[in-house]
């Protein structure tokens, strides 16, 4: 199984950004795909999860509706769509599958002016 995120960078103040999580070695539509992120010194936090269907989404308090998870099952992708972002949202951003537990190695979100 891999996971392979892409799309993070430096990004100012207010600013957007959309990741990717492309996903190879098991069956896409079986697993709920979730972004999870950790900033430095702080534990993991859940961003956002899709179930397998894309119905069912939901969201880190924190979010407050500037984040939208996606998946396109054609793909086996899964995207987060981020708007607004400020200086709490640097951190690392990881793809993550529940069952299994497979980690992608993370994208780097930097915000700063």
């Amino acid at each position: 199984v891999q996971l392979v995120e892409s799309g993070g960078g430096l990004v100012s103040p207010g600013g957007s950004l959309r990741l990717s999580c492309l996903a190879s070695g098991l069956n896409f539509t079986s697993y709920v795909m979730s972004w999870v992120r950790q900033a430095p010194g702080k534990e993991h936090e859940v961003v956002a999860s899709v179930s397998p269907s894309g119905d069912s989404k939901d969201y880190g308090d924190f979010v407050r509706g500037r984040f939208t998870i996606s998946r396109d099952n054609a793909k086996n992708t899964v995207y987060l769509e981020m708007i607004s972002l400020n200086s709490d949202d640097t951190a690392m951003y990881y793809c993550h599958t529940v069952p299994g537990n497979y980690w992608g190695q993370g994208t780097q979100v930097t915000v700063s002016s």
